[in-house]
């Protein structure tokens, strides 16, 4: 049952401002008794006021216009208030005066939830992952200047035809510095993020439609690239003169034997390895970039590999399992790794995370629901982006199923 509310639209001239015969023309708001005034932004001449009857007196153009003015801002606000009445929600004179600025969730902007987004995810998502989403904000505004001239659009402008334009925007887009223009992954990314932004909005009620309702992205697919069987061992035997290039070669070769990033091996220390429930020793971590907890039974390269850099001296001043290389050096000397050993691959470290799923798990018939729990995934579905059936797993599984069927008929 609606409990029984007092409300009243006032309208009054601040007459201690008058200059030149003019006032600033101001709306009180009541609701149960508490009340808020509110600046019209509109001048009345003030010696046709009418403090009673809350209007200008006479015909004039002024008088009529002033009129006008007065009697639409009573019916927006009126409107307003009649919308939250019916929805039984709890109404305020503040939010209604919020509502008439602007500044309610009618009001709010496309570039309001990007803050608001961006304060929330500060604390829980990578530094990597924002760095993405700053990235993405940057063409939200680049695409509102060339096709809105604007800084910035209210979220009840945004509908289908803003997020497909926004797309188009991005695959004509060729960012400085970059070789090509945005490949059609890249823009479905950006979308995909703008999209996250919207639909907090959405569920934070600061719009009534989500316009990504119907929209969907495009992904094509990407073969991503791993190390076969016989191409890793060349890495692992292989002699380098360099002793940057024989720490990197044995952080990537970690890497493909536990399938933890190069971010987060960096960051491991005597912490991180435990006994496991089977007696040996494991890694347990979590993945920097998702926050999921992650547990890797060390095979014995792993194993190998820690033993090495045990008292490396720059392991040791920095406390941690490895000594620390920058990231843009790491791939640097990766393509160097790849030329001593012959390998034609664009070798980059994420490739080891590919071929630990790859040639070191699944080729081993280790199943992919175990794979998933040891990259840190929450989805089998992204583990199967990386999960990919090797030429020579298929024939031995053909091979297999030929000898079952072959017993079947010899029997």
């Amino acid at each position: 049952m609606r409990t029984s509310q007092t409300f009243s639209i006032n309208f009054w001239a601040y007459t201690a401002r008058t200059k030149h015969n003019l006032a600033p023309l101001y709306v009180r708001l009541s609701i149960n008794g508490k009340k808020v005034n509110v600046s019209l932004k509109y001048k009345v001449p003030i010696d046709l006021w009418d403090a009673n009857a809350q209007r200008l007196n006479g015909k004039s153009k002024a008088a009529q216009a002033g009129n006008l003015f007065i009697e639409e801002t009573r019916t927006k606000i009126f409107q307003n208030y009649q919308d939250h009445r019916f929805q039984n929600k709890k109404i305020t004179s503040e939010l209604l005066k919020n509502n008439f600025l602007g500044e309610g969730p009618k009001g709010k902007t496309l570039f309001n939830a990007i803050d608001y987004h961006a304060v929330k995810i500060e604390a829980t998502l990578a530094a990597g992952s924002i760095r993405n989403f700053n990235v993405t904000e940057k063409y939200v505004r680049k695409y509102l200047k060339q096709e809105f001239k604007s800084d910035d659009i209210y979220l009840s402008e945004l509908n289908y035809k803003f997020i497909n334009d926004f797309a188009v925007f991005l695959f004509k887009y060729w960012p400085k510095g970059h070789i090509n223009s945005m490949a059609n992954n890249t823009v479905m990314k950006h979308a995909q993020r703008l999209r996250k932004i919207v639909t907090l909005a959405f569920h934070l009620e600061w719009v009534d439609k989500d316009p990504f309702v119907r929209w969907q992205p495009t992904f094509e697919d990407k073969r991503r690239d791993f190390l076969n069987a016989n191409e890793l061992k060349l890495i692992e035997d292989f002699d380098f003169a360099s002793d940057g290039l024989d720490r990197v070669r044995d952080l990537f070769v970690f890497s493909c034997y536990t399938g933890i990033p190069f971010s987060d091996i960096l960051e491991l220390s005597e912490n991180n390895i435990l006994t496991g429930m089977d007696n040996n020793k494991w890694i347990f971590t979590k993945r920097s970039k998702t926050n999921t907890p992650v547990k890797v039974p060390l095979l014995k390269k792993a194993l190998q590999l820690l033993e090495k850099y045990e008292d490396h001296p720059m392991s040791v001043i920095r406390n941690k399992l490895f000594p620390k290389i920058s990231n843009g050096k790491v791939n640097q000397y990766l393509k160097e790794v790849a030329n001593f050993c012959g390998i034609k691959k664009n070798l980059t470290f994420h490739m080891a995370r590919h071929t630990f799923a790859t040639t070191i798990t699944l080729a081993n018939g280790v199943p992919i629901e175990t794979v998933s729990k040891l990259l840190g995934h929450t989805k089998i579905a992204t583990t199967q982006i990386y999960a990919r059936v090797l030429e020579n797993k298929l024939s031995e599984d053909m091979l297999k199923l030929q000898d079952k069927l072959d017993d079947r008929e010899n029997n």
